[in-house]
């Protein structure tokens, strides 16, 4: 039932504008090279797993989407916006796209509240006491809201990763990003971050999530992208990627991460 339900989603959300689309996509690191003529399409409020080995590009090609790392050749766009080195292009790009790390990156010498609203008071030029009233409201969903004066030193790991993906929201993005979000966590921190993002899934936020977590895939994703050596080897929905891989990399991966 849940693959019949996903796939009328998928199919309403594909006659809609495209929320993020990469022609042809190529990036070098030196002589290395990260990706390999990308192409992905991405429908507005759908939800994109990316898996892979290690090293495959897929946080290389998520951070190419926000301009943190630069592509060579090829075109991205983000909303209608083609992603140039235009400095006022990129900022256009990043006020609509949140991105959450593996590492958190919070401010350690500021308070959560003070994380969450930074950005929107510098860069959106929001009133203090609004952007305070919204940050609030978003450590209140992602069920912290009594920790908004406590320091990230102060927080368990998952505990930092909600603080995170508060302050991300706090910008009131249309695109979330997430580059291997649970990683770094202790395993019994894992699901709290997990159900978090499964909530920002069910209210229809465009996201991609690069991770090794299959059951979220399964639970969450609309389609799974498999990465290996800088390329998109295939992408299926779940039941498909899980229950028959085409590819035999795909079916090496899942026999080696599904174990």
């Amino acid at each position: 039932m849940r693959q019949v339900v996903s796939a009328a989603r998928h199919v309403a959300a594909s006659e809609a504008a495209t929320a993020i689309e990469l022609r042809d996509v190529n990036k070098w690191f030196g002589s290395f090279h990260a990706l390999r003529n990308i192409n992905l399409s991405v429908s507005p409020g759908e939800r994109i797993v990316i898996c892979g080995p290690s090293g495959s590009g897929k946080s290389t090609m998520i951070r190419c989407i926000n301009h943190l790392e630069e592509h060579q050749t090829g075109e991205i766009v983000v909303n209608g916006r083609a992603l140039t080195a235009d400095l006022r292009k990129i900022d256009e790009i990043r006020s609509d796209v949140g991105m959450v790390f593996q590492h958190f990156n919070l401010f350690p010498h500021l308070t959560v509240l003070e994380n969450c609203t930074l950005a929107p008071i510098w860069v959106r030029r929001m009133p203090r006491k609004t952007a305070e009233e919204a940050a609030r409201r978003y450590l209140d969903r992602v069920h912290i809201a009594e920790k908004a004066d406590s320091y990230p030193g102060q927080l368990s790991g998952g505990q930092q990763q909600r603080a995170a993906i508060a302050r991300a929201l706090c910008m009131n993005p249309k695109i979330m990003l997430f580059d291997e979000p649970t990683s770094a966590l202790d395993p019994e921190m894992v699901k709290e971050v997990l159900d978090t993002m499964v909530s920002l899934a069910g209210e229809g936020m465009t996201m991609l999530c690069v991770t090794h977590e299959m059951g979220f895939a399964r639970e969450v994703a609309d389609r799974v992208v498999f990465m290996d050596r800088g390329e998109i080897v295939e992408a299926n929905t779940p039941h498909e990627f899980f229950s028959n891989p085409r590819s035999e990399r795909a079916r090496q991966f899942l026999a080696q991460i599904l174990k």
